[in-house]
């Protein structure tokens, strides 16, 4: 299956739509996101922002921001280690965020960046991998999903395909929701995923 991309005016139709809806985030979210800043700072005095390299549209590397969940000196830059339930290595608060999605909040300035959408395929970090195996060598059409902006959420993350890929199916199911999204795009798409993704902010397999 080929890499889909989208029109110039499907681009600036789902530009402005992110544009939207980031802004509104920001704004409704600010307590939210101030007081979950405070409560990293104060659990152990170190940067409430974990900035990690991920890889985007294009296959382009950006700095995704996240709330940091882990303790400092064991934070994973590469991603080579998948987060798992009750992670050693989180802090209290960052069980908490992790659980409820709250760590996820600053993407929306990643979105306002330009380098991210609300809605797309999750991105990976460089050293994402299954068991040995980095994701990219399991499945050749897996740089395919890198012809869409990374989202904040996605086709599968409303379908309940999160947490660590232990087996390369994990992968596979992931990988083949988002290029069905890709060649299926439209803006009622991208509004139906973030209403249901709504209702899968608290879900098992956020961690």
């Amino acid at each position: 299956m080929p890499p889909c991309t989208l029109s110039r005016y499907q681009r600036l139709f789902k530009r402005a739509f992110d544009l939207c809806v980031a802004l509104a985030g920001i704004v409704l979210l600010a307590p939210v996101m101030i007081l979950t800043a405070l409560a990293i700072r104060l659990e152990d005095g170190h940067p409430a922002l974990f900035v990690q390299t991920r890889v985007g549209r294009g296959n382009r590397l950006f700095s995704m921001y996240k709330f940091r969940s882990m303790q400092p000196e064991r934070c994973d830059d590469l991603g080579s280690r998948s987060t798992t339930y009750n992670d050693e290595r989180l802090t209290r608060v960052g069980w908490f965020i992790r659980r409820t999605s709250i760590d996820e909040l600053p993407q929306l300035f990643n979105v306002l960046r330009g380098e991210m959408s609300i809605v797309g395929p999750r991105p990976h970090a460089l050293g994402s991998r299954v068991g040995s195996r980095l994701f990219w060598e399991i499945d050749r059409q897996y740089w395919h999903r890198h012809a869409l902006k990374p989202g904040m959420t996605g086709l599968a993350q409303v379908r309940g395909l999160r947490g660590p890929t232990e087996r390369e199916e994990d992968l596979s199911r992931r990988l083949a929701s988002d290029l069905e999204y890709a060649h299926r795009w439209s803006m009622w798409t991208d509004l139906w995923i973030v209403i249901r993704t709504i209702r899968v902010l608290i879900h098992p397999r956020a961690f």
